[in-house]
């Protein structure tokens, strides 16, 4: 398990347990924090679970995006150099402490 820290775009924290095996959009959709739609339930279909990793370290850490994932997040809503889709986050214990910045919308 570990405890991820998702961040609205008008700044209000939520901190929550994400069970190893889930991704980031499970804990988010699961726990009700608004900002991550998740229409395609995880299926790599849309782009709205994209997130933004802030820190470098986190970011270095995350495995590398799978094939078509930079393809879905050229459709979000204002994609970044550090832009990731939580669902292609998947939790394990090397996450706990991870913190995800929510965009002001998903696209």
């Amino acid at each position: 398990m570990a405890n991820i820290k998702y961040i609205e775009f008008n700044g209000k924290e939520h901190k929550v347990n994400v069970p190893n095996g889930l991704s980031v959009m499970e804990g988010a959709v699961q726990n009700n924090i608004p900002g991550i739609d998740a229409d395609c339930g995880g299926g790599m279909s849309c782009a709205t679970c994209h997130v933004y990793i802030n820190d470098d370290e986190w970011f270095k850490k995350l495995p590398k995006k799978e094939m078509g994932e930079d393809d879905m997040l050229d459709q979000a809503y204002d994609p970044k150099l550090n832009s990731r889709l939580s669902c292609q986050i998947i939790v394990s214990e090397e996450l706990d402490g991870l913190v995800v910045q929510l965009p002001e919308k998903q696209g």
